[in-house]
């Protein structure tokens, strides 16, 4: 039996891409949760909320109640009630991140008159929501994003994340972002430690990023396997500086290759 407590699986390329789960992807975590261990799900994609995430989950067969996900809008959310309760803010992002920080009870605007500009992944990102970021931001409100990701992967390749609109911002106000919430962040690792309620070397982080994923893992003090099933491949985890405790060419590999 796999000598872990607690899973954590990265979900796009990780445990399912598009619509659909990765090859072994549903049997290994029904295999791991019929040990007794411990599975939660992380995500660095703020266009959905836990519940969506969790409902989605459960549809393609792997019940999953929404205590069980930790997202990049939920922990902004955490992030912003520590850092400044209340607070005005711009979002650029989309519907869902925009309605989770109204639901905290943050005042949302569309105008420079705010206390922090918030940078996320949008599919909707204009020129108008850059003008108001940057005459924020000069205007001295602070600057925070969701997550770092350059893209994400869809079936067919990739859309462009949040890294994107960090850079635009940045560029043109000379700024660079305060902080980034999601992985391989300290407070992403933090919410779901406290969420299992283990220390760190009982947790294995799965992922198919190594500077998202295992980065994160080895950081906080877990295990980190790297999942060939995404966007990196054997060649690219061979040339990286950062070395994850374990390769899996499918999730699968979980069961049989790691071992007390």
């Amino acid at each position: 039996m796999p000598p872990y407590d607690a899973y954590i699986f990265d979900l796009d390329g990780t445990v399912y891409l598009g619509d659909a789960l990765l090859p072994t992807a549903g049997e290994t975590i029904q295999q791991l949760r019929h040990w007794g261990k411990q599975t939660v799900f992380l995500s660095n994609n703020p266009t959905h909320s836990r519940t969506e995430y969790a409902a989605r989950l459960t549809r393609l067969g792997l019940p999953t109640p929404v205590e069980d996900v930790v997202n990049s809008s939920w922990v902004m959310v955490q992030f912003l009630n520590q850092q400044m309760p209340g607070a005005r803010l711009f979002v650029v992002g989309e519907q869902s991140l925009r309605q989770e920080l109204r639901q905290a009870g943050f005042s949302l605007r569309n105008d420079a008159k705010v206390d922090a500009v918030i940078a996320s992944f949008d599919r909707t990102f204009a020129y108008w929501k850059l003008q108001i970021a940057f005459d924020a931001i000069r205007g001295g409100a602070r600057f925070f994003a969701t997550n770092g990701d350059r893209y994400c992967p869809v079936p067919g390749g990739g859309e462009p994340d949040a890294a994107a609109m960090i850079a635009a911002i940045s560029a043109c106000t000379g700024h660079e972002v305060e902080a980034i919430v999601g992985k391989p962040s300290r407070q992403m690792a933090d919410a779901v430690l406290h969420r299992l309620s283990l220390p760190p070397e009982r947790c294995l982080m799965i992922g198919d990023r190594l500077e998202t994923d295992v980065q994160m893992g080895l950081a906080a003090g877990m295990a980190a396997a790297l999942t060939l099933t995404g966007a990196t491949s054997e060649a690219m985890a061979a040339s990286s500086p950062i070395q994850p405790t374990y390769i899996l060419n499918q999730l699968a590999d979980l069961l049989f290759t790691i071992d007390d």
